[in-house]
């Protein structure tokens, strides 16, 4: 089957912000499709991007070893890719940027544009690094593999559970169950779409590939059969609370290293940590962060499932579905250049009072509880009231479920299908 490029929300985004930053950078996981992203987006543009990839042992080398001689070599406007293998670029980067803006001000006056495009991992040091050294130059855009908003070629705006706005949403098509297990156990990777590649072996290799030219890139992990019962752990454990030292007991490590490894799974775009909202009015709130895959493909596979039949009758199924709907939840707010940790939370408490997600738009307050269920009833909104003891406007309460409609619990809360996600 012949592959066919599937556009992304994160196009449009990229769009309004070229020529706003001298530079811009896509990170992500591997494989989410970073570079063929502006390799589709250098064909359509009405202005010639120049492409070198560090993949390229020569090209590294000379980046490394004389980033200088390597900036004037390729030209801008110029498109870097897996830019991590060379860091010490980004201090000439910036002398070319500030070269660039003095022209503009001082010399011909020519616009500086969008100068470099830069595609990555999320690595601590060359983060850290691009913070430092770009500050103000840089546009930063995570992306993760598809949303199935972008599968199905519909628009994808931020999740905001606002019901005049849900039922005005166009929704994606209702699939059975076991569908929706099918694609839970497939995952979101672009190279699953299009290729009749198997899916575990994809997995088998991805883990192969992200141990090898990833994880030995950020630390020198002595063990790397313990590492990969960690990330299997991290994957049994999605939708649950990081606990470090229960961790660590299970996989004979200590809190330290559980704590390093879970923010390498983090900072490489392999899982995401869900904070807890904390309020000064609530007392006894937990504040551990919440775990979460950002592919459900990778987490059923280091968890050892590979039947979706099998899967739905799992009790790992709840969990997995939970995540499966918060990870399509976070790509619309990453897909459309939006930080979700301004905008996404949960709420536990010591009296197990819990909230699977709270949105905050605008100072106001949406409650969603998420459930694997076509008719989950009023318990699903019990603690839903916590919210009122927040300080903020409270908004429409939803209950994502296997529903077939949009249909009211009472004048506040509604059961809302997960396909106006």
């Amino acid at each position: 089957m012949a592959t066919t490029y599937i556009n992304r929300t994160m196009e449009k985004t990229l769009n309004e912000y070229i020529g706003k930053y001298p530079v811009i950078m896509i990170t992500g996981p591997r494989q989410v499709g970073k570079t063929t992203l502006l390799n589709y987006m250098r064909e359509h543009s009405k202005d010639k991007l120049n492409y070198v990839t560090l993949d390229d042992m020569i090209n590294r080398m000379q980046a490394q070893e004389d980033p200088e001689l390597f900036l004037r070599t390729h030209e801008a406007p110029l498109v870097i890719d897996e830019f991590q293998y060379a860091p010490k670029l980004l201090s000439y980067i910036k002398i070319m940027v500030d070269k660039a803006k003095q022209n503009e001000m001082f010399g011909d006056k020519k616009k500086t544009g969008t100068l470099y495009y830069l595609t990555g991992s999320q690595v601590f040091q060359t983060m850290k690094n691009i913070s430092e050294s770009l500050s103000g130059r840089v546009g930063i855009f995570d992306l993760f593999a598809f949303s199935d908003r972008e599968v199905n070629s519909l628009k994808e705006d931020k999740f905001i559970p606002k019901i005049e706005i849900l039922k005005n949403k166009e929704s994606k098509k209702r699939v059975s169950t076991p569908k929706i297990f099918e694609r839970i156990i497939r995952g979101s990777y672009p190279d699953l779409y299009g290729n009749r590649i198997p899916v575990e072996n994809y997995y088998s290799n991805y883990i192969r590939t992200y141990i090898e030219r990833d994880i030995r890139d950020i630390v020198n992990i002595k063990n790397e059969n313990k590492f990969i019962k960690f990330i299997s752990s991290m994957a049994a454990r999605t939708g649950q609370e990081f606990n470090a030292s229960e961790v660590g007991a299970e996989i004979g490590i200590d809190n330290k290293t559980a704590d390093e490894w879970v923010s390498i799974l983090k900072n490489t775009g392999i899982v995401y940590l869900l904070q807890p909202h904390t309020n000064n009015n609530v007392s006894r709130a937990i504040k551990r962060q919440k775990l979460y895959f950002m592919d459900t493909g990778l987490a059923c596979y280091l968890t050892g499932y590979t039947d979706a039949s099998i899967l739905e009758k799992s009790a790992y199924s709840g969990a997995i579905f939970e995540t499966y709907v918060i990870s399509e939840i976070i790509k619309s707010y990453t897909n459309n250049g939006i930080d979700p940790r301004k905008h996404l939370y949960f709420f536990r408490d010591n009296n197990q009072k819990e909230i699977d997600l709270l949105v905050i738009d605008n100072n106001i307050v949406y409650p969603v509880e998420i459930k694997k269920s076509s008719n989950p009833g009023r318990e699903a909104i019990k603690n839903f009231n916590v919210v009122d003891k927040f300080e903020m406007e409270r908004g429409t309460g939803i209950v994502l479920c296997l529903c077939k409609e949009i249909e009211a619990i009472d004048e506040n809360n509604y059961y809302v299908p997960i396909e106006y996600i």
